[in-house]
């Protein structure tokens, strides 16, 4: 009989560790594998990692381990999920990042075959009717089956619906002149109309830079290139040497929305050897690609960040376009980072990982100045483009504002009126989604917030709902109070849908589009937009921080930031990066063609240090700016940082573990760590249950990561109390 080590389903920290079952039935269970179990009367998904035998009966075994032993209900998979090296990845991302191993299963595969109940009703293999031609001898056969005889002649195999009369097959495949048989379907296809690059001649500076990175000792590259200059194309040129040896590709960006514009790219140069993982596809689409890739069948996957998981093969090189983003980092358990985990795979690989910025995150950057990464660089835009001409504008400066506006300045009209009349094109970017970011009451001050998190909810006008952008939470807009019953009801703050709304008004004869994640919910919105903003079907594309990354407009003039300096108020340690990344990515989508390009910085705090390095694309500027402030406060990359969030229905509760451990922490590692908080998080209160959280900061996390794993399963669950870990935090 089998002993089957499992975890179960559920991600808690109390629960990572394994569990004994028995496999009573003659098939045979490997590790890898799912099983049903009975875990305290649930009936739970479980994940098989290690098998073992036994000669004993059931009640035998109960008896000499002290437990009594259950069987397993059902076996779900006979074959591993996952490859050798992605099991042990498995265990690296868990004990890098404190989080059970469960969640990092979970992340890592499919809906339909993720370890979990619900997985049963996930997503199965489709399948469709063919019929092949096996003898096209026509004797003896009517005129409408020679009809489909001459027809298959030509076009078999075929699928069943489309070779024609179901009777007449029917028929034929009695006389033996056909034969039925079942294909897999297809479930997601990459466009034709996005198979239409051509490869470009690379320039002296991208020629260095493939070689520069091709030829260097060092496991990662960081390329910092201007906006423009041309790294999708060294990113190509890179694929084509690692597949010509044999090796594969894995190609990541940040954000959706940049998705289907380097599957462009990536499957007119490598046609037919393309996958795609990435959210916008549907459950039973992801499912397909993703068996796909673990089949062999495709040598590049480009996806977003949950693509670093993909099953692929003997890869030589993985890319991170955009690697300063934040969302390469998942803000759920098991909050991994898609770079970290890149590198992790790269070092099983033997590969090669290239990190592409125009504004590297401060902690690649830093690494690359001492030596850790190679560095490889884009100093020019492709064909000496000049870089846009930038302006600040005072959003304090009344006069300068159009009348009874508080958002769009005068300049700026008259910038996006000179590029109307000129037929070219404008982009805006405004970070905040939504018609109004704040909806109060004037007569008794009543805020409408969100009741499972506390957040502000936002005004939106097209469905007239207001909606919590954290959690998903909304409701119909009021129209009176619920606190004084007054209809008094205040819409303060801009967002994009307003946005397109005024400037509607300003230009009613303008094509104005808008791109952010309320219009992206939409299957395929995000690429049509794109394509259609491509295709000049649009003359205005408002829209959030994606909109500002990797695109590439030729016919875009002209960049308005509405708001530049929105995230500065955010309290956390990345704002001023954040903004600066931000701008620097926005002015870098004007002026990409044959035109000069402009960019107009609006701001209330004209002369912080982000936004001036950011209208000059001074990089290196801030940089060095920057760090003297991350050097003082003891930031990255100067420490690493460890957020410890602790959570319980009762705040007492809650407020006591986390002092007991930051005590803990300043104790046993003074003058090695420093433990502050606890402090209220951005949400404090999430559905039921108060939250704190401790901030640990350390030179050397190695040393405490063992410490704080054993607290965490100490301590989780314990008086009603759950501790989980945010290990590199980028926020908190």
């Amino acid at each position: 009989m089998q002993v089957l080590s499992v975890l179960i389903q559920h991600a808690k920290t109390s629960l990572d560790r394994v569990f004994t079952y028995l496999n009573p039935t003659p098939e045979k269970v490997v590790p890898g594998c799912r099983v049903l179990v009975r875990f305290n009367n649930q009936l739970l998904m479980a994940y098989v990692t290690a098998v073992g035998e036994t000669e004993l009966s059931m009640e035998e075994f109960s008896s000499v381990n002290g437990f009594a032993a259950r069987p397993i209900e059902r076996i779900v998979d006979t074959e591993p999920l996952l490859s050798q090296e992605l099991m042990d990845l498995v265990d690296e991302v868990s004990d890098y990042y404190l989080c059970p191993r469960i969640s990092v299963l979970q992340t890592m595969l499919p809906q339909s075959l993720k370890p979990s109940y619900s997985s049963l009703h996930g997503p199965k293999i489709a399948y469709e009717d063919w019929v092949e031609l096996l003898d096209a001898n026509e004797e003896g056969l009517t005129a409408k089956q020679k009809e489909i005889i001459r027809y298959l002649a030509q076009n078999s195999p075929i699928l069943k619906k489309e070779a024609g009369s179901a009777a007449i097959l029917k028929t034929l495949a009695g006389k033996g002149k056909i034969r039925f048989f079942k294909k897999e379907k297809v479930r997601y296809q990459i466009p034709e109309n996005e198979k239409e690059r051509e490869p470009k001649e690379l320039s002296q500076d991208q020629l260095a830079a493939v070689k520069s990175i091709y030829e260097s000792k060092k496991r990662v590259v960081l390329l910092q290139g201007v906006t423009g200059s041309g790294k999708t194309e060294v990113y190509l040129k890179l694929s084509e040497k690692y597949l010509s040896e044999g090796k594969n590709i894995l190609m990541l960006v940040p954000e959706i929305s940049l998705t289907p514009v380097m599957v462009e790219y990536f499957s007119s140069r490598f046609k037919g050897e393309v996958a795609i993982l990435h959210s916008g596809l549907t459950p039973a689409e992801k499912y397909d690609e993703y068996r796909r890739i673990a089949r062999g069948e495709a040598r590049v996957v480009v996806g977003a960040r949950s693509a670093v998981f993909a099953p692929l093969d003997n890869i030589g090189l993985i890319i991170l376009d955009e690697e300063h983003v934040e969302s390469y980092k998942q803000d759920s358990l098991p909050f991994y980072h898609a770079r970290e985990v890149a590198i992790m795979r790269a070092n099983r690989h033997e590969a090669k990982v290239v990190l592409g910025s125009a504004t590297p995150s401060f902690e690649t950057k830093a690494r690359a100045m001492r030596g850790v990464y190679g560095l490889a660089l884009l100093p020019h835009r492709v064909n000496k483009q000049i870089l846009p001409v930038t302006r600040i504008l005072d959003l304090t400066n009344r006069a300068a504002m159009m009348p009874n506006d508080r958002v769009f300045s005068k300049p700026l009209i008259q910038a996006i009126k000179s590029r109307l009349e000129k037929k070219e094109q404008v982009i805006l970017l405004l970070n905040r989604r939504g018609y109004s970011s704040l909806v109060a009451c004037s007569a008794c001050g009543h805020n409408f917030t969100c009741p499972t998190c506390h957040g502000n909810l936002t005004y939106h006008k097209e469905d007239s709902m207001l909606k919590c952008h954290h959690c998903g939470y909304v409701e119909e807009y009021p129209e009176t109070c619920p606190e004084c019953g007054s209809d008094r009801i205040q819409r303060i703050g801009f967002g994009t849908e307003r946005a397109v709304k005024v400037l509607s008004e300003y230009f009613p004869d303008a094509r104005i589009g808008r791109l952010d994640s309320d219009v992206g919910k939409a299957k395929n919105n995000i690429a049509k937009t794109l394509r259609s903003f491509r295709n000049k079907e649009f003359d205005v594309l408002v829209g959030t921080q994606m909109i500002a990354k990797g695109h590439d407009f030729p016919d875009v003039t002209l960049v308005g930031v509405l708001l530049a300096d929105i995230g500065l108020s955010l309290a956390s340690y990345r704002a001023a990066e954040s903004t600066f990344e931000l701008i620097t990515q926005a002015v870098g989508r004007s002026g990409r063609g044959e035109k000069q390009g402009e960019a107009l910085i609006q701001a209330y705090n004209c002369r912080h240090y982000a936004i001036t390095y950011g209208a000059k694309q001074d990089y290196e500027g801030f940089f060095l700016k920057e760090m003297q402030q991350r050097k003082i406060s003891g930031y990255p990359p100067y420490n690493y940082l460890i957020a410890a969030y602790f959570s319980s229905k009762s705040e007492e509760k809650c407020i006591e573990a986390s002092y007991e451990v930051k005590t803990e922490i300043e104790r046993r590692y003074e003058g090695k760590a420093t433990a502050i908080g606890p402090v209220s998080p951005y949400y404090e209160f999430v559905g039921e249950s108060h939250r704190r959280v401790v901030i640990v900061k350390t030179k050397n996390p190695a040393e405490i990561k063992p410490f704080l794993r054993e607290l965490g399963q100490k301590l989780s669950g314990k008086n009603g109390v759950d501790i989980i870990y945010d290990v590199d935090p980028l926020d908190y």
